[in-house]
């Protein structure tokens, strides 16, 4: 099993940058998608509220008879 001409050790430096680069952009990519789902949820909560308003606004209209 021992090898002479390579180490386990004996990483390339380039090679060692590559897997950081890719370990970051995974990184980024994952807060990406966490910041979009969080505006996912946070629209589909306030589409109640929403609903809601343009309710009281149809009312508000056709009493003032804009309707």
């Amino acid at each position: 099993m021992d090898r002479t001409d390579a180490n386990r050790a004996d990483v390339d430096v380039d090679d060692l940058l590559k897997v950081i680069l890719v370990l970051a952009i995974a990184w980024l990519l994952l807060e990406i998608v966490d910041t979009v789902l969080d505006l996912t949820f946070a629209l589909v909560d306030a589409i109640p509220r929403l609903i809601v308003v343009v309710i009281v606004v149809l009312i508000a209209l056709r009493l003032a008879d804009r309707i």
